[in-house]
């Protein structure tokens, strides 16, 4: 059954302006009922129990307003500030010393880098200190129900949070996550969850919230899933000799050039990297020009788990800085 993802903005506004500007409850409507309609046929939930559940569900104009200002439309010189910061660094170091052996472990048994793993979980969260404030089913639904834009996503990942809360027996009212419901040191969305998260020291229970265990081998699960090649390079800063090279920069982050193709196009393209090979070719803006780098396709894989590659040269240059300093150190 396909639902009807409407929320008349009318509506939406009359609610917010009720005793509490910030918050107001989920009015019925068609999307709500046709959402729970959904869960009771193909999952077998208590239309009752469900119906009592969104009566303590909030709309909350803050997760739609920041929603509005993602980190991601920031140029790389402002945006490699946020990630590359001395106690980002420093933080990343420590949590590598803090969990060395399960790192070591799932770094043997998956093929993903221990730095790459930390460098994830700092991006995402500072090694779990920043890991959200909202209800994860705030945010879901806020997003479900009053943000046409996304609408249909987020009421799948409302499904899927719903779901894996029965699963692993969990108060769907309590877990806590980012504006857009991404939950744990990991910052898995509920159907990355149910899919990809690991219960690493096999006390049944998949705790991406508390345990960075389990959160470190979740990541790594998720890599490999998106087909991380092990021992592969990552990305190479690279230098053009003249303007030829913008022939080479286009939509999508899937590499689609070859690297001969790049040679043959003036970019000093490192000779590690065979003609057959394929890249994507990046700019990233600096105050007072651009940086060029090479993204393979273990770069690509990065960008599977945040679609920005801002996010993933972020988490690269990160990875480089932890490791770097924890074999000096």
């Amino acid at each position: 059954m396909k639902i009807k993802h409407t929320f008349p903005l009318a509506l939406l506004s009359a609610c917010l302006l009720s005793a509490n500007p910030a918050n107001a409850e989920i009015p019925s409507s068609e999307a709500l009922n046709g959402f729970i309609s959904q869960m009771v046929k193909q999952h077998a939930f208590n239309e009752a129990e469900l119906r009592s559940l969104f009566k303590s569900v909030d709309i909350q104009q803050s997760i739609l307003d920041a929603m509005a200002k993602p980190a991601e439309g920031k140029p790389w010189y402002q945006y490699r500030e946020i990630f590359l910061a001395e106690s980002r660094i420093a933080g990343g170091v420590q949590f590598w010393r803090d969990n060395e052996a399960a790192l070591k472990t799932v770094e043997q048994q998956y093929g993903v880098p221990a730095e790459i793993i930390i460098a994830i979980i700092g991006v995402e969260t500072r090694y779990g200190a920043v890991t959200g404030k909202y209800r994860v089913i705030d945010a879901l639904a806020t997003l479900g129900f009053a943000y046409p834009a996304r609408s249909e996503f987020f009421l799948k990942e409302l499904e899927n949070f719903l779901l894996l809360s029965r699963e692993e027996k969990m108060d769907p009212l309590k877990p806590l996550g980012s504006y857009a419901g991404a939950m744990g040191l990991s910052q898995f969305m509920p159907s990355s969850f149910r899919a990809y998260a690991r219960d690493f020291d096999q006390d049944q229970k998949r705790d991406i919230w508390h345990n960075s265990r389990d959160a470190i081998a979740s990541v790594a699960n998720y890599f490999v899933a998106q087909q991380w090649q092990r021992g592969g390079a990552i990305a190479f800063q690279v230098a053009a000799k003249s303007d030829a090279y913008r022939q080479a920069i286009g939509k999508g982050l899937k590499p689609d050039t070859s690297i001969g193709q790049l040679r043959k196009l003036g970019v000093g393209v490192p000779t590690v990297l065979a003609d057959s090979e394929n890249a994507k070719l990046l700019s990233y803006a600096l105050l007072d020009g651009e940086e060029l780098w090479l993204g393979l396709h273990n770069f690509y894989v990065i960008t599977r788990y945040n679609h920005s590659p801002l996010y993933a040269l972020a988490v690269y240059q990160l990875s480089e800085a932890i490791r770097d300093r924890k074999s000096n150190g």
